[in-house]
Protein backbone atom coordinates (compact mmCIF):
# COMPACT_ATOMS: atom_id res chain seq x y z
CA UNK A 1 0.00 0.00 0.00
CA UNK A 2 2.98 2.33 0.93
CA UNK A 3 4.63 1.67 -2.57
CA UNK A 4 1.40 1.98 -4.22
CA UNK A 5 0.58 5.43 -2.49
CA UNK A 6 4.52 6.47 -3.15
CA UNK A 7 4.33 5.47 -6.87
CA UNK A 8 0.53 7.55 -7.32
CA UNK A 9 2.85 10.73 -5.60
CA UNK A 10 5.90 10.38 -7.75
CA UNK A 11 4.10 10.22 -11.12
CA UNK A 12 4.98 12.57 -13.15
CA UNK A 13 1.48 12.31 -15.38
CA UNK A 14 -1.76 11.52 -15.23
CA UNK A 15 -2.52 8.29 -14.09
CA UNK A 16 -5.21 6.81 -16.01
CA UNK A 17 -4.96 2.95 -15.03
CA UNK A 18 -3.65 1.27 -11.90
CA UNK A 19 -1.34 -1.17 -13.91
CA UNK A 20 0.86 2.12 -14.58
CA UNK A 21 1.77 2.31 -11.12
CA UNK A 22 3.61 -1.12 -11.21
CA UNK A 23 5.88 0.05 -13.81
CA UNK A 24 6.97 3.14 -11.50
CA UNK A 25 10.47 2.78 -9.81
CA UNK A 26 8.98 3.60 -6.51
CA UNK A 27 6.61 0.24 -6.95
CA UNK A 28 9.31 -1.98 -6.36
CA UNK A 29 6.93 -5.02 -5.39
CA UNK A 30 5.67 -7.32 -8.19
CA UNK A 31 2.45 -6.91 -10.15
CA UNK A 32 0.84 -8.55 -7.78
CA UNK A 33 0.99 -7.48 -5.10
CA UNK A 34 -0.75 -3.94 -6.65
CA UNK A 35 -4.15 -6.12 -6.45
CA UNK A 36 -3.00 -7.04 -2.82
CA UNK A 37 -2.69 -3.62 -1.12
CA UNK A 38 -6.25 -2.82 -2.93
CA UNK A 39 -7.99 -5.71 -1.82
CA UNK A 40 -6.08 -6.22 1.45
CA UNK A 41 -4.61 -2.95 1.85
CA UNK A 42 -6.11 -0.56 5.12
CA UNK A 43 -5.49 2.90 6.71
CA UNK A 44 -5.82 3.52 9.85
CA UNK A 45 -7.12 7.00 10.17
CA UNK A 46 -7.67 7.60 13.49
CA UNK A 47 -4.20 6.53 14.54
CA UNK A 48 -2.56 8.64 11.58
CA UNK A 49 -4.50 11.96 13.20
CA UNK A 50 -2.95 10.74 16.32
CA UNK A 51 0.27 10.32 14.98
CA UNK A 52 0.45 14.07 13.25
CA UNK A 53 -1.09 15.60 16.60
CA UNK A 54 2.08 14.07 18.37
CA UNK A 55 4.46 15.65 15.87
CA UNK A 56 6.08 19.84 16.84
CA UNK A 57 3.78 21.88 16.34
CA UNK A 58 5.42 25.65 15.51
CA UNK A 59 4.02 28.43 18.00
CA UNK A 60 3.86 32.29 17.06
CA UNK A 61 6.54 35.03 19.14
CA UNK A 62 3.23 35.06 22.01
CA UNK A 63 4.42 31.14 21.96
CA UNK A 64 0.29 30.88 20.54
CA UNK A 65 -0.65 27.93 18.71
CA UNK A 66 -2.52 28.89 15.12
CA UNK A 67 -4.61 26.58 13.09
CA UNK A 68 -6.44 27.65 9.74
CA UNK A 69 -9.39 26.02 8.92
CA UNK A 70 -10.51 26.10 5.71
CA UNK A 71 -12.01 24.41 2.85
CA UNK A 72 -10.70 23.25 -0.18
CA UNK A 73 -12.10 21.13 -2.98
CA UNK A 74 -11.32 18.31 -5.05
CA UNK A 75 -12.98 18.85 -8.33
CA UNK A 76 -14.20 15.95 -10.38
CA UNK A 77 -16.05 17.12 -13.29
CA UNK A 78 -15.66 14.13 -15.25
CA UNK A 79 -16.64 11.33 -13.11
CA UNK A 80 -20.20 10.81 -13.20
CA UNK A 81 -20.61 7.33 -11.03
CA UNK A 82 -18.44 9.12 -8.21
CA UNK A 83 -20.60 9.92 -5.17
CA UNK A 84 -21.82 12.62 -3.02
CA UNK A 85 -20.06 15.13 -5.37
CA UNK A 86 -21.67 18.70 -4.57
CA UNK A 87 -20.91 22.24 -6.61
CA UNK A 88 -18.16 24.10 -5.82
CA UNK A 89 -17.23 27.48 -6.61
CA UNK A 90 -14.15 27.96 -8.19
CA UNK A 91 -12.23 30.98 -9.72
CA UNK A 92 -9.66 30.93 -11.91
CA UNK A 93 -10.75 28.42 -14.70
CA UNK A 94 -11.04 31.61 -17.33
CA UNK A 95 -11.12 35.34 -17.64
CA UNK A 96 -13.06 36.92 -15.83
CA UNK A 97 -15.10 33.49 -15.21
CA UNK A 98 -16.47 31.97 -11.98
CA UNK A 99 -18.07 28.92 -12.31
CA UNK A 100 -19.62 25.56 -10.34
CA UNK A 101 -18.07 22.35 -11.21
CA UNK A 102 -18.81 18.89 -9.72
CA UNK A 103 -16.02 18.08 -6.85
CA UNK A 104 -15.58 16.55 -3.25
CA UNK A 105 -15.24 19.43 -0.48
CA UNK A 106 -12.78 18.85 2.44
CA UNK A 107 -12.55 20.51 5.39
CA UNK A 108 -8.86 21.12 6.93
CA UNK A 109 -7.38 21.80 10.00
CA UNK A 110 -3.62 23.53 9.48
CA UNK A 111 -1.29 24.32 11.65
CA UNK A 112 2.38 25.69 11.88
CA UNK A 113 1.34 29.16 9.89
CA UNK A 114 4.63 30.01 11.05
CA UNK A 115 5.62 34.23 11.38
CA UNK A 116 8.06 35.58 8.21
CA UNK A 117 7.82 34.27 4.73
CA UNK A 118 7.53 30.91 5.07
CA UNK A 119 4.91 29.35 3.79
CA UNK A 120 4.98 25.41 4.90
CA UNK A 121 1.99 24.40 7.37
CA UNK A 122 1.51 21.13 8.57
CA UNK A 123 -2.34 19.43 8.04
CA UNK A 124 -3.66 17.65 11.19
CA UNK A 125 -6.96 16.82 9.80
CA UNK A 126 -9.28 16.33 6.49
CA UNK A 127 -12.34 15.64 6.48
CA UNK A 128 -14.30 15.26 3.42
CA UNK A 129 -17.95 16.89 3.39
CA UNK A 130 -21.27 15.53 2.24
CA UNK A 131 -23.92 17.54 0.37
CA UNK A 132 -26.49 16.75 3.41
CA UNK A 133 -23.65 17.70 5.85
CA UNK A 134 -23.85 21.30 7.82
CA UNK A 135 -20.89 22.42 7.28
CA UNK A 136 -20.56 24.17 10.92
CA UNK A 137 -21.44 21.12 12.46
CA UNK A 138 -18.81 18.98 11.10
CA UNK A 139 -16.51 21.92 11.46
CA UNK A 140 -16.79 22.46 15.02
CA UNK A 141 -16.53 18.85 15.67
CA UNK A 142 -13.46 18.16 13.23
CA UNK A 143 -11.58 21.57 15.77
CA UNK A 144 -12.63 20.13 18.91
CA UNK A 145 -11.17 16.66 17.71
CA UNK A 146 -7.94 18.34 16.70
CA UNK A 147 -7.56 20.52 19.67
CA UNK A 148 -8.01 17.36 21.98
CA UNK A 149 -5.62 15.42 20.32
CA UNK A 150 -2.88 18.43 20.77
CA UNK A 151 -3.68 18.61 24.70
CA UNK A 152 -3.47 15.03 24.80
CA UNK A 153 0.22 15.11 22.88
CA UNK A 154 1.10 17.73 25.11
CA UNK A 155 1.05 20.64 23.14
CA UNK A 156 -0.89 22.93 25.44
CA UNK A 157 -1.66 22.87 28.76
CA UNK A 158 -3.99 24.52 31.05
CA UNK A 159 -2.47 27.90 31.17
CA UNK A 160 -1.18 28.42 27.72
CA UNK A 161 -2.15 30.71 25.20
CA UNK A 162 -5.58 30.18 23.97
CA UNK A 163 -5.49 28.41 20.24
CA UNK A 164 -5.97 31.20 17.71
CA UNK A 165 -8.45 29.61 15.03
CA UNK A 166 -8.50 31.33 12.14
CA UNK A 167 -11.59 30.55 9.51
CA UNK A 168 -11.96 32.16 5.99
CA UNK A 169 -14.99 33.85 4.59
CA UNK A 170 -18.26 31.92 4.89
CA UNK A 171 -18.27 30.44 8.01
CA UNK A 172 -20.98 30.96 10.90
CA UNK A 173 -18.38 32.81 13.56
CA UNK A 174 -20.80 33.21 16.02
CA UNK A 175 -22.14 29.88 15.91
CA UNK A 176 -18.67 28.55 15.84
CA UNK A 177 -17.44 30.45 18.83
CA UNK A 178 -20.50 29.66 21.03
CA UNK A 179 -19.94 25.76 19.96
CA UNK A 180 -16.41 26.31 21.02
CA UNK A 181 -16.42 28.28 24.13
CA UNK A 182 -15.99 25.84 26.57
CA UNK A 183 -12.05 25.14 24.86
CA UNK A 184 -9.37 27.28 25.48
CA UNK A 185 -9.77 28.83 22.10
CA UNK A 186 -10.06 32.24 19.92
CA UNK A 187 -12.12 32.69 16.84
CA UNK A 188 -10.71 34.90 14.37
CA UNK A 189 -12.77 35.07 10.62
CA UNK A 190 -12.63 36.86 7.63
CA UNK A 191 -16.41 38.39 6.60
CA UNK A 192 -17.56 38.51 3.09
CA UNK A 193 -17.16 41.82 1.66
CA UNK A 194 -21.48 41.80 0.76
CA UNK A 195 -22.56 41.75 4.19
CA UNK A 196 -23.96 44.47 6.08
CA UNK A 197 -24.32 45.37 9.65
CA UNK A 198 -26.43 47.67 11.90
CA UNK A 199 -25.43 50.14 14.65
CA UNK A 200 -26.14 50.30 17.67
CA UNK A 201 -30.02 51.80 17.82
CA UNK A 202 -29.76 55.31 19.31
CA UNK A 203 -31.87 57.38 22.10
CA UNK A 204 -35.61 56.54 21.46
CA UNK A 205 -37.18 59.83 20.45
CA UNK A 206 -39.36 61.72 22.61
CA UNK A 207 -42.81 60.13 20.27
CA UNK A 208 -43.15 57.02 18.42
CA UNK A 209 -41.71 53.08 18.84
CA UNK A 210 -37.90 53.38 19.57
CA UNK A 211 -35.84 52.39 16.85
CA UNK A 212 -34.24 48.39 17.08
CA UNK A 213 -31.36 49.15 15.05
CA UNK A 214 -29.31 52.20 14.36
CA UNK A 215 -27.72 53.00 10.63
CA UNK A 216 -26.32 50.15 8.70
CA UNK A 217 -22.74 49.37 8.15
CA UNK A 218 -22.17 47.83 3.81
CA UNK A 219 -19.20 46.61 3.56
CA UNK A 220 -19.24 47.37 -0.08
CA UNK A 221 -20.01 50.97 0.48
CA UNK A 222 -17.49 53.11 1.79
CA UNK A 223 -20.30 55.73 2.51
CA UNK A 224 -22.18 54.11 5.48
CA UNK A 225 -18.23 53.29 7.29
CA UNK A 226 -17.78 55.28 10.16
CA UNK A 227 -14.50 56.86 11.45
CA UNK A 228 -11.93 54.65 11.99
CA UNK A 229 -10.50 54.38 15.69
CA UNK A 230 -7.62 52.93 14.93
CA UNK A 231 -5.45 53.45 12.31
CA UNK A 232 -1.66 51.67 12.31
CA UNK A 233 1.07 51.89 9.32
CA UNK A 234 4.12 49.15 8.97
CA UNK A 235 7.02 49.60 6.76
CA UNK A 236 7.62 45.85 5.08
CA UNK A 237 10.79 45.02 3.67
CA UNK A 238 8.68 43.37 -0.12
CA UNK A 239 5.45 45.43 -0.26
CA UNK A 240 6.43 48.73 1.21
CA UNK A 241 3.91 50.44 3.32
CA UNK A 242 0.97 48.19 5.03
CA UNK A 243 -1.85 50.06 6.63
CA UNK A 244 -4.77 49.08 8.16
CA UNK A 245 -7.59 50.79 9.96
CA UNK A 246 -10.69 49.73 12.45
Amino acid sequence: MFELTDALLCSGTAVRTLVELTLAAEHRRGHGALYDAINCGTVDFTRIRRTLGGLTIPCDRDGRIVLAVDVSAWLRPDAPTSPQRGFRHVYGRGKNQAQLIPGWPYSFVVAALETGRASWTSVLDAVRLRPDDDETAVTATQVREVITRLREAGHHRDGDPDILLVFDAGYELARLAFVLADLPVQVLGRMRSDRVLRFPAPPPARTGRPPRHGPEFRFADPITWPAPETTSSTETDRYGTASASG
